[in-house]
């Protein structure tokens, strides 16, 4: 396992600080011992990833993909070794990991798909008219172009998904942009073997080895560092709201600032109506407590708010709420520091005035205990904070007192990732306010079903208005999360000689283009 830094293709440890991982079971620390990256490692990496990005932006589109389908190979062959250490590392169960690495693979594959399809280029042409009156229309060719080097921010709760091979990674790539990851000190090793499989596909190519860099560091000086440098054009992170606010802010103080992708969590409220709440009390419940639980509660889209009416059903979905919980293991989470983190979060909840603990499930050292809690909407309205995310396998319970407190529960929220509605179809109807209050509250809207669980496809949109993100106009799952590293560009007039292959007539590529108004469906592969 290589604890150095990779840096465009070579290794270097020149730093005198070290860090190592732990065991996230016992909190013990596990060898080897990692290098932590120095200004002049980060330099290089920087550096190198801006002499790479004109011949990555260059390449051509079938080579580009290819690159991603090395990097899915490479990871599956390291299949084994990945469950040994990441195991290790965070405590996810092998179950969870290679299903983590399959979702990882995929959406690799997805993006290579995107890229030979060639319709995020976005290729526009308006043909000019020379004899137009009363002034002549010039000939106007639009496509989107790569922005350059971006920095990716390794996330802690999924070691593979969203880390050094993860959608920021893969999107970057394929739009065409170098990638300098930092990886999470949480599961360096994890983070080795991942950067072992992007050198090797890079290097098997014909791209630039500065294409992918990867350095290492516990400290906040490296993500600072790495933000300021000059040759960084943009960010994505996935982690917490004061880490992703950190990064936004140092990138808006840049002397050129750039833009921060961060993804920074959410409360994922759901709102469980009458007709729902008195048709099926116990399996909304029920999947309430395994939605909570997924993965120690560890998913960004966890549901930690619920809010529900008393009436008919109730009485049933309380006690199978607190069967389920008080039947649950106590389990391991990431890291010590976030244990402590969620800890502190459930006795925040336990000490609040008007605030009651429901249930709990059992407890052990070093592991986690499901806690769920009960308030009212009008303890919310006079504490908001309680709507503040609890990272873990926690759950506040919220009664309202009749149909028009939904909709006054969710204008009072902040943005969010998802939102849930449980209900009758019959019902929706009388709940029309809710449901467009919920949609410009949050990114999915969610309908007789629990958010844990993020489809990787075209339609999916992992995002949401501040604070859940800090540009609600994009994802960071599916297709459309290339559109983050890309910019459009209009040629004017430029000879037809000197155009890019994207904007010559003939479209030899064969793109999906829109020429003079028409969509033209191209035919490339």
């Amino acid at each position: 396992m290589t604890t150095e830094q990779f840096i465009a293709g070579a290794r270097r440890a020149a730093g005198r600080e070290t860090f190592q991982a732990e065991n996230a079971a016992t909190g013990e620390a596990l060898a080897p011992t990692f290098s932590e990256a120095t200004p002049e490692e980060i330099d290089a990496a920087c550096r190198a990833a801006a002499e790479a990005a004109a011949p990555l932006a260059d390449a051509p589109l079938a080579q580009r993909a290819s690159l991603l389908e090395a990097i899915a190979g490479e990871l599956d062959a390291r299949a084994d070794a990945f469950v040994e250490r990441a195991g290790v590392e965070t405590g996810l169960p092998e179950p969870r990991i290679r299903g983590e690495l399959g979702r990882t693979t995929g959406q690799l594959r997805l993006f290579a798909r995107v890229v030979r399809e060639g319709g995020f280029l976005g290729v526009r042409i308006d043909h000019g008219d020379p004899d137009r009156q009363p002034a002549p229309k010039p000939d106007l060719r639009q496509r989107n172009i790569p922005l350059g080097p971006v920095a990716v921010f390794g996330a802690s709760n999924f070691p593979l998904a969203f880390s050094v091979c993860g959608g920021d990674t893969a999107s970057a790539l394929a739009a065409g942009c170098p990638v300098v990851v930092k990886a999470h000190p949480g599961h360096p090793g994890t983070s080795a073997l991942a950067a072992e499989a992007v050198e090797a596909a890079v290097a098997a190519s014909d791209l630039p080895a500065g294409v992918f860099s990867m350095l290492q560091g516990a400290g906040y000086a490296l993500g600072t560092t790495l933000v300021q440098h000059p040759a960084i054009e943009a960010v994505g992170f996935t982690g917490s709201q004061r880490g992703g606010l950190a990064l936004q802010r140092i990138a808006a103080e840049r002397d050129r600032p750039i833009p921060v992708h961060a993804e920074m969590g959410s409360v994922n409220p759901l709102f469980i109506l009458p007709g729902a709440l008195a048709d099926r009390p116990e399996t909304i419940a029920q999947g309430l407590a395994g939605s909570v639980a997924l993965g120690c509660g560890q998913f960004c889209t966890k549901p930690g708010l619920i809010v529900v009416r008393r009436g008919k059903g109730f009485d049933a979905f309380r006690e199978q709420l607190i069967n389920a919980i008080e039947a649950m293991a106590p389990a391991v989470m990431l890291h010590s520091g976030i244990l402590s983190a969620f800890e502190a979060g459930c006795e925040r909840l336990a000490a609040a005035e008007g605030v009651a603990r429901l249930a709990a499930g059992d407890s052990a050292d070093h592991r986690a205990q499901a806690m769920a809690f009960i308030t009212d909407a009008d303890t919310l309205s006079a504490q908001p904070e309680l709507a503040d995310e609890v990272f873990g396998p926690a759950v506040l319970v919220v009664i309202v007192d009749d149909a028009t407190a939904f909709e006054t529960a969710a204008a009072a929220l902040v943005g969010q990732l998802t939102a849930g509605v449980h209900a009758r179809d019959t019902e929706l109807a009388d709940y029309k306010a809710l449901i467009e209050r919920l949609q410009q509250r949050a990114g999915r809207v969610l309908f007789n079903g629990f958010p844990t669980g993020v489809e990787v496809g075209e339609a999916m949109v992992h995002g949401g208005p501040y604070p859940a993100t800090t540009d609600s106009r994009t994802t960071s799952v599916g297709t459309r999360a290339i559109e983050r590293f890309l910019r459009p560009v209009a040629l004017q007039d430029m000879p037809a000689a000197a155009l890019p292959p994207a904007l010559q007539d003939d479209n030899p590529l064969g793109l999906p283009r829109r020429v003079d108004g028409a969509d033209e469906l191209g035919t490339a592969h």
